[in-house]
């Protein structure tokens, strides 16, 4: 059951957009709707060809559904869900995750509750291939964070497409010195799903849009972004 935090004024909507994710959404679904610090889940299907509204109204009454007419990429699916809540935080979540941990999102929802001086919370991905590790995507990749709203619109707003979004939100946090954290979670991405050539496309496009910001600037995060683990942060109670 979703329900708001009870010791907490700020609250956090979860936007997850998906497209043709097919079984792999409701496996992350059926773990998500175990969190119970989380104030609403928004799932926005940017124009999958195959239409599962019905199924997801029936099979999750409390989330709400957003069916997009025409695909507009990962960036402005997301921009289109944040049209729907008005709350403070916003937890991203990818819609291909495995392993994903309820109890690890719900101690990630308490931490930014108690502590809403954070700007970003990253899920870091500790159980990510060594590749990935070495070069430090299972930070700087993740698309699995909680972030300020405001924030996250001013990004979104600034001509942010596709999959340039985690790029871009690490370099606006980086360059404004915002407060980062990162949190580790068990979840990790299915990278092989839809057929080969489809795969490669997609690849091809992901890591085009992370080099969109530049060599430099992607030297610059992955030298001094996202170091700092939430343990080192003292926690503090939140007076209600």
């Amino acid at each position: 059951m979703l329900r708001t935090y009870k010791d907490s004024k700020f609250q956090v909507s979860c936007i997850i957009p998906f497209w043709n994710e097919g079984d792999r959404l409701y496996k992350v679904l059926d773990e998500v709707v175990k969190v119970k610090n989380i104030f609403e889940v928004i799932c926005v299907d940017d124009a999958s060809v195959e239409n599962k509204s019905n199924n997801i109204k029936k099979r999750y009454p409390k989330i709400k559904f957003i069916r997009l007419k025409q695909n507009v990429g990962k960036s402005n699916a997301i921009l289109e869900g944040l049209k729907y809540t008005n709350n403070e935080f916003i937890l991203l979540l990818d819609a291909d995750l495995r392993n994903l941990n309820y109890k690890e999102i719900e101690e990630a929802v308490k931490i930014i509750q108690y502590n809403p001086d954070i700007n970003m919370l990253i899920f870091r991905r500790i159980k990510a291939p060594l590749f990935v590790k070495l070069t430090r995507g299972d930070v700087l990749s993740t698309g699995e964070r909680i972030i300020k709203k405001n924030l996250l619109l001013a990004i979104l707003n600034n001509s942010t497409k596709n999959w340039e979004l985690e790029s871009k939100i690490n370099l606006f946090m980086f360059k404004n010195n915002k407060n980062v954290y990162w949190f580790p979670h068990s979840g990790i991405n299915t990278h092989w799903k839809w057929g080969l050539s489809t795969d490669l496309k997609y690849h091809r496009k992901k890591i085009a849009d992370i080099f969109s910001i530049g060599v430099i600037n992607l030297l610059k995060l992955f030298l001094f972004f996202g170091k700092k683990e939430f343990s080192t942060h003292p926690r503090r109670e939140f007076k209600t």
